[in-house]
């Protein structure tokens, strides 16, 4: 089933990223010579989305959209439209997946956050996902442990689909270890129906008190079941500090025209710390 449009949520107050993000939107933070946005954006490209709805917060002139629009196409997503839609309040990653719902319509859509970014943006990963569509929401999901039950929503599992594709029944925002109804967590790769839209019309508010996706997820899971994709650890969480240092070496060692010189800083730096 064609899916060819993406959301990719761009509203977030980046508080773990302060003080980098008192000015500048945490997508449009680099990882070494492109912003965290431009790897997301390629990652949708490459498995055949041609529109992108960015979800921005009400700065004028929003820089996440000018990086797009701006000064001429950027290589290799010449034949991608972006555009985007506003939330006007911080009120959780739920209500700003509903904002895209007039744009997006009734097609089904990939949903990216630019938290968790693959080192290679043409990961083959995210195009399973796509693949693996079949009317049912797929959630890509991987084992979690120890405080990751604190900061990740957890799915419900049913049976198993395949090697790396289980069935979801259900789903729970940071639920804790103790509370948690599986090991696996939700890591911001998703291609849903359009009813998840009216899953998540109408939602209460729920942990922290914003409109959480997850509960949509749960919502939608129940009523008309969803698929879990299981990814291993190659998805960088770019939301934190060591995840942006982990996230800038691994794309430095996959560059052709970084690689070598990278390889021998670190090694040159390493020793010096191995014989002080």
């Amino acid at each position: 089933m064609k899916v060819d449009v993406a959301v990719i949520p761009c509203a977030g107050a980046g508080t773990r990223m302060l003080p980098a993000t008192r000015v500048i939107p945490k997508p449009m933070i680099a990882v070494v010579d492109r912003p965290i946005i431009q790897y997301v954006v390629e990652e949708a490209a490459a498995c055949g989305v041609t529109e992108v709805v960015l979800v921005v917060d009400e700065r004028s002139g929003n820089p996440v959209l000018s990086h797009f629009t701006d000064g001429g196409p950027i290589e290799g997503l010449e034949g991608i439209s972006v555009t985007a839609v506003t939330q006007d309040h911080p009120r959780g990653l739920g209500d700003a997946v509903l904002r895209a719902a007039d744009v997006v319509g009734s097609r089904p859509f990939m949903c990216l956050l630019s938290d968790n970014m693959f080192p290679n943006p043409v990961d083959a990963f995210t195009a399973s996902l796509v693949a693996s569509f079949d009317g049912r929401a797929v959630l890509a999901v991987r084992e979690i442990e120890g405080e990751l039950f604190d900061r990740y929503g957890v799915v419900e599992v049913g049976s198993r689909e395949g090697e790396s594709l289980v069935t979801v029944t259900g789903a729970v925002e940071k639920p804790g270890r103790e509370q948690a109804p599986s090991s696996l967590g939700l890591i911001g790769r998703y291609v849903f129906p359009p009813e998840i839209f009216d899953a998540l019309d109408g939602l209460v508010a729920g942990y922290g008190g914003e409109i959480q996706l997850t509960d949509a997820i749960d919502r939608l899971a129940r009523d008309a079941g969803a698929l879990g994709q299981i990814v291993d650890d190659s998805l960088l969480d770019v939301g934190i500090p060591f995840g942006l240092a982990q996230a800038t070496t691994a794309v430095c060692l996959s560059r052709p025209d970084l690689a070598v010189r990278y390889r021998e800083y670190l090694e040159r730096i390493l020793g010096s710390t191995a014989s002080a």
